[in-house]
């Protein structure tokens, strides 16, 4: 059986070593799996604590994609099998180790080099988010996507739409829109742009820099090569940054229905904002409460907060049926005719979007609590 995350260590200079740990579910354009974090979360332990890894580089197998996102289809499965409340135990340890492991990569100690190419979706932006230096390519393509499943954007997508310019990320949540390279430096989800031919040259390069026992200096030294190899003359053109204006103008409104029905409104011949427009119509109402809500919630939320308020969200969405039929729809069956609890927006009532903000465990203690 192959190993679905492979890791490597590189001797570099000073005696020190850089980490590579490469997501290797290629076929599935390596979407992140419990033993994938698993692995991830123990490796990435031990090179914390090793003093001889100056830096880690994470990727993604092959030329297609860096992580698609989650595997939510073993979430549905679980829930069809056995019933929401059953299932809770498994959804649960599901999104913890997820979180707790993205919020490592937050707080990491060294520096991370996350190679963002191709596909990054869902839980591959979770993975990419927290890195200290996050390179896209012109190959890039990436998305929050979760509108179409019934679910939300999770994995920390609290805090890093919140802190996209302007209104641009209630935008992204709520329409799924896919964005290049080009938004992804403008709506901060990105450090920076490297081209892919470069890839192998930026490795050795950071080979053969002069490592130090300081995370900061090394830091630098990593930002220094990533600059260097920058070259925004192949930098695609954006949609997010020219379409600002506009996405400030739909997205001003005091509640969800308003903000939608502005969005829907769109007129335009440019395929991206129709695209974006058609997502949102067929996506999940429910889900649009939930973006708009957990934007509203989170907004002054620390990062422990939000995903502490994300895993009460994800646990709530699984006990509800938008999520496990969202995932029907699109990875089960895939007839891509969802059959959500509301049919608009407007329908959906104050009362059953509270419920997905209320505690689901007796006891009311967050098993993130101690997040810190």
């Amino acid at each position: 059986m192959t190993d679905s995350v492979l890791f490597e260590t590189l001797a570099a200079a000073n005696g020190k070593s850089i980490g590579i740990a490469t997501l290797n579910a290629e076929k599935k354009l390596n979407s992140l799996n419990q033993d994938m974090v698993a692995l991830l979360t123990e490796q990435f332990t031990q090179w914390q604590q090793d003093d001889s890894i100056a830096c880690v580089w994470l990727q993604g197998a092959g030329e297609k994609a860096f992580c698609a996102g989650g595997d939510v289809k073993c979430l549905r499965d679980r829930i069809d099998e056995v019933g929401p409340q059953e299932a809770l135990p498994y959804v649960q340890a599901f999104f913890e180790n997820e979180y707790r492991l993205d919020y490592m990569i937050h707080c990491f100690a060294k520096p991370i080099i996350c190679w963002g190419h191709g596909i990054v979706m869902g839980g591959g932006i979770g993975l990419m988010s927290g890195a200290s230096h996050r390179v896209v390519t012109e190959t890039s393509r990436m998305a929050m996507p979760e509108i179409t499943i019934g679910l939300y954007p999770d994995v920390g997508g609290t805090w890093f739409l919140n802190h996209a310019p302007g209104r641009t990320g209630l935008f992204l949540g709520l329409t799924g829109a896919n964005f290049n390279g080009a938004d992804a430096l403008f709506v901060g989800m990105a450090d920076r742009f490297v081209p892919s031919a470069q890839k192998h040259t930026v490795l050795d390069t950071l080979l053969q820099q002069n490592w130090s026992d300081s995370a900061v200096e090394n830091g630098a030294l990593v930002s220094a090569v990533l600059r260097e190899y920058e070259d925004l003359s192949q930098l695609p053109a954006g949609n997010v940054r020219e379409h600002y204006d506009l996405i400030q103008s739909v997205t001003d409104g005091d509640t969800t229905a308003q903000v939608v029905d502005n969005i829907l409104a769109i007129e335009s011949d440019e395929k991206w904002l129709q695209k974006a427009v058609a997502t949102l119509k067929a996506g999940c109402p429910t889900t649009a409460h939930l973006v708009f809500e957990q934007l509203r919630r989170g907004k002054k939320l620390s990062l422990p907060g939000v995903f502490q308020m994300e895993l009460v969200m994800s646990l709530q969405c699984a006990l509800h049926p938008d999520f496990p039929e969202g995932v029907r729809a699109l990875l089960v069956d895939k007839d891509g005719a969802p059959k959500w609890q509301h049919d608009a927006v407007a329908a959906v009532s104050p009362q059953w979007v509270d419920e997905h903000f209320q505690s689901p465990w007796a006891n009311g203690e967050n098993p993130l609590a101690d997040l810190s």
